[in-house]
């Protein structure tokens, strides 16, 4: 999959590869405290900002994870990035997350949108058998929108990550695995048709 070059499209949202073509963009978005309070990093000066571009690239580059630009098509803006991660091919199994939005962007259904996409690939395409989420145990407003999704609440990770300030943090995990989602996909969500290039 990383030999890919990953295009995932409906009449929302485009999701393409995290590249520098967009640093300028995503630049626009990023310096806002809110996005950064459950994501363990923190985004505050030109110098966190090139860290931040240099380590997603780099973990693309070492098959660690699969980065995305997400690209709101009612205003053709960047409004945010996602990716594929903790990923185990012989396994089957990856995870959705590392999810951030401009606030303009948030609340508007772009993520559904979004989740859609990249679950339709995971399970249909890349014939993943479990796809997971997981979320800071107090960030009330991602766990919703997970579950929202159609994943199931699975347990808490106790003490998972460590935030900007050195702090042991629980995580809530969930999980879509493939014998659900041809259901969840009725359910849970109204786009139906996706294009890949």
């Amino acid at each position: 999959m990383f030999d890919r070059k990953i295009i995932l499209e409906n009449e929302r949202v485009m999701i393409v590869p995290f590249s520098l073509e967009y640093k300028d963009e995503l630049k626009e978005i990023i310096f806002d405290s809110s996005i950064w309070t459950y994501m363990g990093l923190t985004i505050q000066t030109d110098e966190d900002f090139d860290t931040y571009i240099t380590s997603t690239l780099q973990e693309k580059h070492n098959q660690k994870s699969y980065p995305f630009i997400i690209i709101d098509k009612m205003t053709n803006k960047v409004a945010g990035s996602t990716r594929f991660g903790n990923i185990h091919l012989f396994n089957k199994r990856l995870e959705i997350g590392w999810t951030w939005y401009g606030s303009e962007y948030q609340g508007t259904g772009l993520n559904h949108a979004c989740k859609y996409e990249l679950l339709k690939f995971a399970f249909e395409e890349l014939g993943f058998n479990r796809v997971q989420f997981s979320a800071d145990i107090e960030n009330h407003r991602s766990q919703k929108a997970i579950l929202k999704l159609g994943a199931k609440q699975e347990g808490i990770f106790r003490s998972n990550y460590i935030d900007e300030n050195g702090n042991a943090r629980d995580d809530v995990y969930f999980s879509i695995v493939a014998n659900e989602w041809e259901k969840v996909k009725k359910q849970s969500f109204k786009f139906r048709e996706s294009t890949k290039i």
